[in-house]
């Protein structure tokens, strides 16, 4: 079974074999699927009128403001790991399509409080069912231990990679 990596690993070994290029079909794989894969997830997010970055501010919000009390835009840009300027562009489209409130804080008025509304709400758990069924789907031609070998060397792998940030 070959792809197309394999056919540019080839074509480096005949072009510079005295360049170890092992290292590119470990990396080379992991571009190319992050590429399809992006492509085919947001293919869901747009069946509920969401971009990538949309899903994931109110995903964050979903599964971390259990209380209802919001969040600032410091703590979604820890937990959704992108720029406060990423964040204030999302909010302002998410705000716009009516899914999130924001408001100031009662307890610090410089503070904002991010929070989901009713149909941010139904709108997040309707496209987490989607999502979630895409993902398995997408995974689908891998076994169950299969899976669980993949996650073990890529938790391995970006926990180094996080730990040397």
């Amino acid at each position: 079974m070959e792809d197309s990596v394999d056919r540019i690993v080839a074509q480096w070994a005949r072009a510079r074999p005295d360049v170890d290029v092992t290292p590119m079909g470990v990396l080379g794989r992991l571009s190319r699927l992050t590429r399809l894969f992006e492509r085919e997830l947001q293919g869901v997010f747009s069946q509920h009128g969401l971009q990538s970055g949309e899903f994931d501010i109110l995903a964050t919000l979903r599964r971390t403001d259990v209380e209802g009390h919001g969040l600032t835009a410091g703590q979604l840009a820890d937990s959704a790991m992108v720029t406060s300027g990423a964040i204030t562009n999302r909010l302002d489209r998410l705000l716009a399509k009516g899914l999130i409130t924001r408001e100031t804080d009662p307890l610090s008025r410089r503070t904002i409080r991010v929070a989901l509304t009713q149909r941010g709400r139904e709108v997040i758990d309707a496209a987490l069912q989607d999502h979630v069924a895409n993902e398995e789907r997408l995974l689908s031609t891998m076994t169950p231990s299969q899976r669980g070998q993949l996650e073990k060397l890529l938790r391995s792998l970006l926990h180094d990679r996080e730990n040397q940030a």
